[in-house]
């Protein structure tokens, strides 16, 4: 589990994020959404340690992130997968190689362990036999399953996934939303998703955090988002008219 304690992050007079406190959940996918300039991507940073908070607590199993020094959080971030939203794959690496990087920088496997292990993720985002192809070879899905495989290769504890469908098209979309939560379920790994895609949100959110302007505006799980009264998370949620009248709908039906 992952605790986020009462923290708050400012740049000068700004104040980003104020007070925010959430529970992110083991075996769970959970979901932080809002606006562009919410604040919920300056609180991945903070989480992650990319940025340091200002006020408040940030907790690894009970292992106090915030108070610990460098060495320290070296131990926690190597429990960590990142999958990017543009996937971040190096060019000049084969799919191979890109998810066996972080072995070769952060364990003490052997090449054939390591191999081994490669084999295995790529079996497990159904990229068996795509070892020696290059990104540019492999389509935009199969790109984000790459991330997805070098994200697990270090057997995380806490998965964090930047926009994961973002630049693809709805049916692969569903692809890798179904890949994360399989994933999430069979290694009981705790997994933070920021996204703007309410399709992923209502499909896979396990628990929802909605932020609006740097404060925790709404949290629940993805049947009770869509029968919310909370007038600014449906403005949100259902933008448009005709998104709208489907709100009106499930209402009727309560």
């Amino acid at each position: 589990m992952i605790q986020v304690k009462d923290i708050s992050k400012s740049f000068e007079s700004n104040d980003v994020l104020k007070n925010i406190t959430i529970d992110f959940h083991p075996g769970k996918v959970n979901f932080i959404i809002g606006r562009s300039g919410s604040g919920k991507s300056v609180l991945t940073k903070c989480i992650v340690g990319l940025m340091e908070v200002n006020k408040g607590e940030i907790l690894f199993d009970g292992r106090n992130f915030t108070a610990m020094d460098r060495w320290d959080r070296r131990g926690i971030r190597q429990e960590m997968g990142m999958l990017f939203q543009g996937s971040a794959l190096f060019d000049s690496m084969t799919v191979e190689e890109n998810v066996m990087f972080p072995l070769k920088m952060y364990s003490n496997m052997t090449k054939q362990e390591m191999q081994a292990r490669v084999d295995f993720c790529l079996e497990r985002v159904n990229l068996s036999g795509k070892n020696k192809l290059f990104p540019s070879e492999i389509s935009g899905g199969m790109q984000k399953r790459t991330g997805i495989a070098r994200a697990i290769s270090m057997n995380p504890k806490y998965l964090f996934c930047d926009e994961p469908n973002s630049g693809l098209d709805p049916e692969t979309a569903i692809v890798i939303d179904n890949l994360i939560k399989e994933i999430t379920y069979e290694f009981n790994i705790t997994t933070v998703v920021v996204s703007h895609d309410m399709n992923s949100v209502i499909e896979i959110g396990d628990f929802i955090n909605f932020i609006y302007k740097g404060e925790m505006c709404w949290q629940g799980d993805r049947s009770q988002i869509l029968r919310s009264d909370n007038d600014i998370l449906n403005n949100f949620v259902f933008p448009s008219e005709f998104m709208k009248e489907i709100k009106d709908v499930l209402r009727r039906e309560r």
